[in-house]
């Protein structure tokens, strides 16, 4: 132990988030990393001189958070001044996005395309089931924002990043008109006289994405530095960027392209990366075949990228897209959505069976490379063949502790859950998106499936360790949300209870952010919880975080984030 500490925070409510999760008084610093942990008295004979001392004033402490699904080029990329803000509440109904876009396109420069992010039909008063006119629900349409923006092209991604609204500008450069057909995956959308509505869904996006300029190395650079300081006025020290490489080339506007890893390691080789970045590689685009998997594992990394400190940028997997998302009826059900349809993998092939046989395909193939594999999955039939197909990758080629993991995982059955949890693979969800759309899944695939979606307790009682993560941009990086999202269940839109039997304490909901999270980076034994010996990466909340109502633990603001031990955001 150190003569004196550099920094000790004191006098507060100290979450360490260790096996019992202990709760102390005082933690002191050296060298970047935790050196004690314990009441007031114990930790002030480290103060020395030189020491910086942070009175916590009751205030709670905790380790610094792990976003662990976190698109954080992509985050920075798709908001002000970037694209237009076409979100709840930003705007409330297709009429006040028509205007924002409007307002949008008249800062732009001529040949530039109008980007926008966030749109959710949930919130749109024309879109809900009886709009404020009376009039029948309906779906935004190519239509209402050729109204306001006709000169070029307008493209605006929904929440979820699944679907896509383009007006007939955007369309005629991605050269989709009646006679295009979809690429496997892919949905695109048409209206009564079967002309393309402007919707795009799934792997249909590709085709937009494609006709976009690409995003400069200056631009990704500053969507990162955009993001990370965010992350650190949220609390935020560690994130996995899920999915970089050939098959993100043409999402987010080109932010999960593999260039954006280029810029990630030239930001840790230069010092100027503050945060501890996670990568899953994404070797394949949605509905891309298989066959080409084995030469994309084999690509190499950026130069110099393996002799990087690998607490600060690591490589840990791939990423693999299975199935579409519940909202846009694109994930794999077992039992029909309302109004019909079960949705299907997103696999290459002509059916079910080849679908399912191209995901067993590459699975295998990064199982054997000795890859973690994070699979976006969601639909209840498309996880008990994804789990199944884990089980065969691993029987045919044995490894240890490979924690691969299930990504979304909205239906997850009990069964795949049982077996996940058998094997310490994993399952990372998103509270913060079951609060923003349990009123629409109702109207989706019916009440008692909507209150199941995304079953938190039944997973930690089977035995698995739960992450927990915002998928920024689908979700604001506000992890106070998700957590009062996982102890309430409860609807943004009307508050009304969605599942409640699914709620869980405090704690769980702290481990899914914390310790839980660099369980899934394999780093465990150093971060992710305030103990002796591991980094000091520290949140501190301005309140009691033990103490509050869950329902006013989203208003609990950030007043300090450390990494590595120093001060990297404060409100003083």
């Amino acid at each position: 132990m150190p003569v004196c500490a550099d920094l000790v925070l004191t006098n507060g409510r100290v979450l360490t988030v260790d096996a019992a999760f202990t709760v102390a008084e005082a933690f002191a610093v050296h060298a970047g990393r935790i050196v004690a942990v314990g009441s007031d008295a114990e930790i002030r004979p480290l103060i020395g001189p030189g020491t910086e001392v942070i009175d916590l004033a009751g205030r709670t402490a905790l380790p610094g958070i792990n976003d662990s699904h976190l698109h954080a080029c992509a985050f920075g990329a798709t908001r002000p001044p970037l694209a237009v803000d076409v979100s709840y509440p930003a705007v409330e109904s297709i009429a006040d996005i028509a205007a924002a876009v409007a307002r949008h396109a008249e800062t732009l420069p001529p040949d530039a395309w109008v980007i926008g992010n966030g749109w959710d039909v949930g919130y749109l008063a024309e879109c809900r089931s009886t709009s404020s006119a009376g009039a029948d629900a309906r779906l935004p349409h190519r239509r209402d924002l050729d109204a306001v923006v006709t000169d070029r092209p307008v493209l605006l991604y929904e929440f979820s990043g699944h679907t896509a609204w383009l007006n007939s500008h955007a369309l005629r450069a991605a050269g989709i008109d009646r006679d295009t057909v979809a690429p496997p995956g892919g949905i695109i959308e048409v209206d009564a006289a079967g002309e393309p509505s402007g919707l795009l869904r799934e792997g249909a996006q590709n085709l937009v994405n494609a006709a976009v300029p690409p995003m400069t190395r200056a631009d990704r650079e500053r969507a990162v530095r955009a993001a990370v300081a965010i992350c650190h006025a949220e609390g935020i020290t560690s994130f996995t960027e899920p999915g970089l490489g050939p098959g993100g080339g043409s999402l987010f506007l080109g932010a999960a392209g593999a260039d954006t890893l280029a810029v990630y390691a030239d930001l840790a080789r230069s010092g100027e990366l503050a945060a501890r970045v996670n990568v899953l590689l994404l070797p394949l685009a949605m509905g891309e075949a298989a066959d080409v998997l084995p030469e994309r594992l084999a690509a190499p990394l950026p130069d110099g990228i393996a002799d990087l400190d690998p607490r600060l940028l690591r490589i840990l997997g791939v990423k693999v897209f299975a199935d579409g998302i519940p909202p846009s009826r694109t994930a794999w059900m077992r039992e029909e959505y309302v109004g019909g349809g079960n949705g299907c993998l997103c696999m290459h092939g002509d059916s079910d069976v080849l679908r399912v046989d191209e995901l067993r395909t590459i699975v295998r193939h990064a199982h054997a490379a000795g890859h973690q594999i994070g699979v976006h999955v969601t639909g209840d039939r498309a996880i008990d063949a994804l789990v199944e197909a884990f089980e065969e990758a691993a029987a045919a080629c044995p490894r240890e502790d490979e924690r691969h993991y299930v990504i979304h995982g909205d239906f997850c059955t009990p069964r795949s859950l049982r077996t996940l949890a058998e094997h310490g693979w994993g399952v990372n969800m998103n509270p913060a998106i079951k609060w923003t759309i349990a009123d629409l899944m109702d109207d989706v695939v019916g009440p008692e499936r909507s209150a199941y979606q995304w079953p938190v307790r039944s997973a930690v009682q089977a035995g698995i360790a739960v992450t927990a993560s915002s998928d920024a941009p689908i979700t604001y990086p506000d992890w106070r949300r998700g957590v009062s999202a996982m102890m309430l269940r409860e609807s943004k839109a009307t508050g009304r209870p969605s599942g409640p039997e699914q709620c869980v304490d405090l704690a769980t909901a702290v481990r899914a952010y914390t310790i839980n999270a660099a369980r899934q980076d394999f780093a465990e034994d150093w971060k992710g919880s305030l103990e002796v010996g591991k980094v000091a990466d520290v949140c501190v909340l301005d309140g009691d975080l033990t103490t509050a109502d869950p329902h006013e633990i989203a208003d609990l603001s950030v007043a300090l984030t450390i990494f590595d031990g120093r001060i990297v955001y404060t409100t003083e």
